[in-house]
Order: structure tokens, then C-alpha cells, then sequence
């Protein structure tokens, strides 16, 4: 783990490449001046002899020079998730090191939706990279909504129909851009990059094959937003051959803002071997379930039946160290998508971070969930602890499990422990309460369903 302090060679340079062409999206690429001509100039020095040079050279004097083409945002967008893809690859690649993890190879197979339907989302994010993100205001913004219902009505299409539905959402709640104090520029500036890509013709997609094993949950990342609530477990896959792989699988549904903490957890109703295996630490027999190229495990309950209890501490101190770690698909090499399972034990305790013994490898306590019985005092008070590490600019360490002692007892605790409910008398009330909302406004979306 002491590797994790050296900082890949080459990385500040690439995120400072990265955060120049980015800040000429902020204007918009029919406004740019001398200072943002020499970064997009700078960007594509770096690619000189690379096989996107030619490209992406050609891109930025043409835009410079105030052409702005599909094929040169195409070229630009590459080039800026080359650049992140470098940086993930680079400190993946010092993480594996850290750890000892094997890591397996990528296979792709091509996947799209037809080019009439692609054609329409890259004009809506031309005009967005010619607007720039000052220039967003209700009616740019609105202009994705065409693109996104075609996109829904086809089955290739649903990934990026999503992320445009996403994108469009966000630059809607915020328009005018103008007017707003700080724009998030790396994070739109990411959604656009990925859907530009995305709405070229032919893009490779991960290959899939069905797969047979039993899956060991070590942990579960629950992301809760607004009108999502989503549960991304982490486990180690065993198949009949002897391999051991981690995988990632992972179940979500829509919700009201109003909804949230453990109530989140009545959402996904339609997932009750899920939920179960979570709160119950069962192990899942998976027969003929979907494992992509990238390692994720595309969750389906009438392929998955709970097995006997596990215990994640134990399979992680047995499984986790000789695991084969699953490649990174193409458009997930950026440094913020990085999250290893890991198993710590042994450490001291700093302030919001873990001694390792030369060590100090801070705590991401923001990413703890009210969903679940998980505590900041909790995670002060572990003797061990199962997480995701984490890059935002330094490793972090996001717990998704603890053993502690606690008044002398000793306790566990996994984020995924209420996922049938708390089992802690206070939140159950609280919980209890809240749930009759949910009844009510499942009741009423019924009756206008019915309508």
C-alpha cells in the first residue's frame, strides 16, 4: 500500500491538458481567444505522432480558425478522453502494483444505434460545444429532448438516451448558465465527451457471455439522487473452473426527492433476492446471468438464487487477494470512475483517515449513506474495514463495511444491512413512518396509471 503515495509520472500534466480544453467549452468554441487557442494548441502537441495526431491537429486549426465540425468535436472529445484514459490507466496501474492484483485483458464487440437517430444527439452537442456553457439557456438546453425520445424507442440507443436525458436535466436546472456563480465544467465537460463518442456510428460496446458461479457480495456502494436510488454491490464471482474474478452487479429504480435514507430501499421491491442476499450476507448462485468484458454482472432475478450464509470479512481475507481484477471498458478510463474493493486491517486511526504505517490514507466519509447503519463513529471505531479506493486528486477510502468494538462487544456493520429494513430501533420508526408515504404515493401512481 505504500506505493499509493508516488504520483504517476506524466498525470499532472495530462489533467492540466485536460482542464485547458475544458475551459475552452465554457465560452464555447465560437469564442476563442488567444489563452484558449494555446491550450487546445497544447492538447494537440501532445498527440504529435500519436495515431489520433493528424486528427486531432486538424480539429483544433480548424476550430480555432471558426469551423466547427462533427467529425473535429469527434476528434477533440477523443482526445480529451485519451488524456483521462491515460491518467486511470497510470494510477490503475500503481494501485495494482499496491495490492498485487492480477487484471485481465479488455474484449469489445461493436455496438450502436442506427446513424438517423446518432445523427440527432451530435447536433444538440455541437450546439452545445458552439454555445458553450455560458451561452446554455432554456431552449438549448430543451434541444436534446427530440434525440432522447428516438433514442429510447430503440434498445441500442437506451445507454446514451440516458446520458443526454441526464445532461439535459442538469444544464436545464441550472439555465441560464450565465447567470451561474461556478459551472461545473469537468463534469459536463465529461457527459460530453462520453455521449459525443457514444453517438458515433459503430462504437465498441464490452462483450458479453452468460456465466455460472457463486457470488460472494463483499460490499454494496448505494447511490442516492433525487429520482434515483441505486445499489452497486461488489463482489468476487467463483466459477466452476476454479477462477475467482471481481465483479461489480448492481439494481436501481426511480423515486420522488421526498424518499430517501432507508425508505430508498422500498424502491426496489423488485429485486427481493437482492435485497435479501444483502441483509441476510448470503451468497447468490448465478446460473446463465450476463458478465460483461468489463466485469459487470447484469443483474436478473430469475437467474440468481440465495445460497448459504458468508461472511464478507472472511471471503475477502481469503478470495480477495489473488482475485483477476476486470479491465476498465473504454469511455470508464477516466481517474474519478476508479473503485477498488479493498480490505484494511491492522491500521491506526488519524482524524477522518487510516494510519497504515507510513501511510495516511484520508477517509471519504461524504460517501457514507443514510440507507444504512454505517457511522462516521462506526468507522472510527473499526479494527477492520472493507471499502472502495478512490482517486479525487489523492487516494481516498470510501468504507462500505467495519468490524469495531463497541462497548466491549464486538459489531459489524455494511451499508447493505437495511436493505430489508433497519434493524436499528430508532430508524425503523423513523422508517416505519415513512413508509406509509411511499404506500400513498405508489397508491396514487396506480389510480393514474388505471386513468
Amino acid at each position: 500500500m505504500l506505493g499509493l503515495r508516488e504520483v504517476p509520472d506524466g498525470l499532472t500534466d495530462a489533467l492540466t491538458l485536460v482542464d485547458g480544453l475544458d475551459d475552452a467549452l465554457v465560452p464555447g468554441l465560437a469564442r476563442i481567444d488567444e489563452e484558449r487557442a494555446a491550450a487546445l494548441a497544447a492538447v494537440a502537441a501532445a498527440f504529435g505522432g500519436s495515431p489520433l495526431g493528424e486528427r486531432v491537429a486538424d480539429a483544433v486549426g480548424k476550430i480555432v480558425a471558426g469551423t466547427v465540425t462533427d467529425e473535429h468535436l469527434a476528434a477533440l472529445a477523443g482526445a480529451r478522453v485519451a488524456l483521462l484514459g491515460a491518467a486511470h490507466d497510470a494510477l490503475q496501474s500503481t494501485l495494482d502494483t499496491a495490492l498485487g492484483r492480477p487484471r485481465s485483458g479488455f474484449d469489445r464487440a461493436a455496438e450502436s444505434a442506427s446513424g438517423q437517430l446518432l445523427a440527432g444527439s451530435r447536433s444538440w452537442l455541437r450546439e452545445l460545444a458552439i454555445a458553450g456553457w455560458r451561452g446554455v439557456d432554456h431552449e438549448l438546453a430543451g434541444g436534446a429532448a427530440p434525440a432522447v425520445q428516438s433514442l429510447l424507442a430503440a434498445p441500442g440507443g437506451r445507454r446514451l438516451a440516458v446520458l443526454l436525458d441526464g445532461l439535459a436535466a442538469e444544464l436545464r436546472a441550472a439555465a441560464p448558465v450565465a447567470t451561474l456563480p461556478r459551472v461545473p465544467v469537468r463534469r459536463w465537460a465529461d457527459l460530453w465527451s462520453r455521449a459525443l463518442l457514444l453517438s458515433q456510428e459503430g462504437y465498441p460496446a464490452p462483450a458479453a457471455a452468460p456465466v455460472d458461479g457463486r457470488l460472494v457480495i463483499l460490499g454494496v456502494d448505494l447511490h442516492e439522487h433525487p429520482t434515483v436510488f441505486r445499489a452497486q454491490a461488489h463482489g468476487l464471482l467463483e466459477t466452476a473452473d476454479g477462477a475467482v474474478r471481481l465483479v461489480r452487479t448492481s439494481v436501481a429504480a426511480a423515486k420522488v426527492d421526498t424518499i430517501s435514507g432507508p425508505s430508498a430501499w422500498r424502491m426496489l421491491t423488485a429485486f427481493p433476492i437482492f435485497r435479501g442476499v444483502l441483509a441476510e450476507h448470503r451468497t447468490v448462485e448465478v446460473s446463465g446471468m450476463t458478465l460483461t468484458a468489463a466485469g459487470d454482472l447484469i443483474w436478473d432475478e430469475t437467474r440468481a438464487a440465495a445460497g448459504e450464509p458468508a461472511d464478507p470479512f472472511a471471503a475477502a481475507r481469503v478470495r480477495l487477494g489473488t482475485a483477476v481484477a476486470p479491465p476498465a471498458a473504454p469511455l470508464d478510463r477516466h481517474p474519478g470512475v476508479l473503485a477498488e474493493p479493498v480490505l484494511l486491517e491492522g491500521y491506526g486511526h488519524a482524524e477522518d483517515a487510516f494510519d497504515l504505517g507510513g501511510l495516511l490514507l484520508p477517509l471519504d466519509l461524504d460517501r457514507l449513506p443514510a440507507a444504512g447503519p454505517l457511522t462516521p463513529a462506526l468507522v472510527a471505531a473499526s479494527t477492520a474495514c472493507l471499502g472502495l479506493l478512490r482517486w479525487d486528486g489523492r487516494w481516498l477510502l470510501q468504507p462500505l463495511a467495519v468490524q469495531a468494538v463497541v462497548k466491549k462487544k464486538p459489531v459489524a456493520a455494511h451499508t447493505g444491512d437495511w436493505a430489508l429494513g433497519p434493524t436499528e430501533a430508532k430508524a425503523a420508526k423513523a422508517e416505519a413512518a415513512a413508509g406509509t408515504a411511499v404506500d400513498v404515493l405508489r397508491e396514487r401512481a396506480g389510480r393514474l396509471l388505471r386513468k
